[in-house]
This record gives structure tokens, sequence and C-alpha cells, in this order.
């Protein structure tokens, strides 16, 4: 399964923040805005943060979308 978080970046747009903004007001790393720039995974605790700060759901800034990387499935 991968992760995306398009819906993140689609709300900063419409809310007129960038990246620089969320990074500080929700007190994240640099090395973890490179991460969800990279659609990996970060900690619940920085996604919990990103949701205060916008006052929104988990669901509203990311979603898991089906297959994997190495091409495989699991069952």
């Amino acid at each position: 399964m991968k992760i995306s978080y398009n819906k993140l970046w689609k709300m900063l747009i419409d809310r007129k923040m960038n990246k620089t903004d969320l990074r500080e007001m929700t007190r994240m790393g640099s090395n973890t805005m490179a991460k969800l720039g990279r659609d990996e995974t970060i900690s619940m605790d920085v996604i919990l943060r990103i949701c205060e700060v916008l006052h929104c759901d988990v669901g509203d800034i990311m979603e898991v979308l089906p297959g994997d990387e190495s091409g495989s499935e699991t069952k």
C-alpha cells in the first residue's frame, strides 16, 4: 500500500499557505517535511498536529492507495 498526501497539498493551496507555514505551525522538522513531499510514512503524532493546526480530519490530508512499490500483492 502507498500513502498519498496530495489532499494536504491541495488544502494548503486552498488556504493560501505554503510548506514553510505548515512546518512552523506544527513544529515539524525539515526531514519530516521532506518525507511528506516523497509520500513516505511519518509519525501519527505529526499527522495529528497537522490535523489540529488545519482543523481537519486525517482523511482530509492523506489517503492510502492500493498496491505497493515491489509490484507484489500481500494476501
